[in-house]
């Protein structure tokens, strides 16, 4: 029954078939010849375009290790292109988050970040998560830093327009039933020079994405992501990056509009 199981997932995904066929193919030729219903010609023939298929298979399995090889000792020695290491987004990231125990956040204004996690946040924190959100403080001159590194240099207004909506976004739900302050915010006097997304970070399977943010260009930002087991130093690099950063931030108090800090 595993087999038969196997073989459906296999054919269902579209894998293996050459396989498939050139075990098919010789099973009928092998009951045909114990028959007696074909000729020998006719099974000879047969034979040979089994044969052809198999080996066209191994070539293509071969040439799949092959460029697997390549890729390996690539990383290996520093070659790895650009292209292969960083992405322009983040796109399984909500999928991670729903399992996630430990969530830690840095950005500027995080306002498709938090858009596009707010209610997974929301989730994860009633079930029990840690939540951290870093960004940048509206009553600073981080939102005037942030636009001259943009291409709107005179134009701070258009970040802090951009930070209402995430800071409301963020006292909702820290006010949400069932948070019970697992949910912690804190502004930055500083634009930060990357962005940041953590989860599990201090477990085997956490996972690390960084945003490079880039100076006066429109062109999106480049992303790469860290894993502990592959990436040990650099992962543990970024986790202090935050720690750092996390420490230089203010914590969100009454004066924001946010619930009153207990004191210590």
């Amino acid at each position: 029954m595993r087999f038969l199981r196997r073989v459906r997932e296999d054919l269902s995904a579209g894998e293996n078939l050459e396989l498939y066929v050139t075990a098919l193919l010789s099973l009928t030729l092998a009951v045909l010849g114990a028959l007696d219903v074909a000729d020998g010609e006719v099974l000879s023939a047969a034979i040979l375009a089994t044969l052809a298929l198999l080996a066209g298979s191994l070539l293509g399995s071969r040439r799949q290790v092959a460029d697997l090889a390549a890729q390996m000792r690539a990383r290996s020695q520093g070659e790895v292109s650009a292209q292969d290491f960083f992405s322009t987004d983040k796109p399984d990231v909500v999928q991670q988050v729903h399992g996630a125990r430990d969530i830690r956040i840095v950005g500027v204004t995080l306002a498709r970040t938090l858009r596009n996690l707010i209610d997974e946040l929301e989730h994860r924190a009633v079930a029990g998560a840690l939540v951290k959100v870093a960004l940048i403080d509206p009553d600073t001159t981080a939102p005037a830093e942030a636009a001259r590194r943009s291409t709107m240099p005179d134009r701070p207004e258009v970040y802090q327009n951009r930070l209402r909506p995430s800071i409301d976004l963020l006292r909702d739900l820290v006010e949400k039933p069932g948070v019970d302050g697992r949910v912690e915010v804190r502004f930055l006097p500083f634009v930060p020079a990357f962005g940041l997304v953590l989860l599990d970070p201090q477990r085997s399977h956490g996972i690390t994405y960084v945003d490079v943010y880039s100076h006066s260009s429109a062109s999106g930002d480049a992303v790469f992501t860290l894993r502990p087991g592959r990436d040990g130093h650099w992962y543990e690099h970024f986790h202090g990056e935050f720690e750092r950063v996390w420490a230089s931030g203010r914590p969100a108090d009454s004066s924001d509009g946010f619930p009153a800090v207990p004191s210590v």
